[in-house]
């Protein structure tokens, strides 16, 4: 596949992710869309999500779960891409590393 196919691929799934989950979550905690991973064939996603507070990841993680089938036909509806991919989420682990390090950083000057 194309490489900026894939770029741009990738960009719409995130922004369309980041509208879905802003319009469709309770506003009880905030979920942020870091990354998405394209399989190399492009029929499968993993989108990648922070969440704070950080007590309702597991709550986030859940919904997300829940609301794959939605937002994949919220793609359809949305987006002009001709294959839809399968949808996961996934709390973005490296984020939170990085997040944790970078305050590790700051606390220690």
């Amino acid at each position: 596949m194309s490489e900026n196919r894939t770029e741009r691929m990738t960009k719409i799934i995130k922004l369309a992710a980041a509208d879905y989950m802003q319009r469709e979550s309770s506003g009880s905690s905030l979920i942020t869309i870091t990354d998405v991973h394209l399989s190399k064939d492009e029929k499968y996603a993993n989108i990648l999500f922070t969440v704070l507070p950080e007590e309702k990841q597991d709550a986030a993680l859940e919904f997300s779960k829940r609301k794959r089938t939605e937002f994949r036909e919220y793609i359809k509806h949305k987006t002009k891409l001709g294959r839809i991919p399968t949808f996961d989420f996934e709390i973005d682990y490296g984020e939170k590393h990085r997040q944790k390090i970078d305050e590790i950083s700051r606390d220690s000057k």
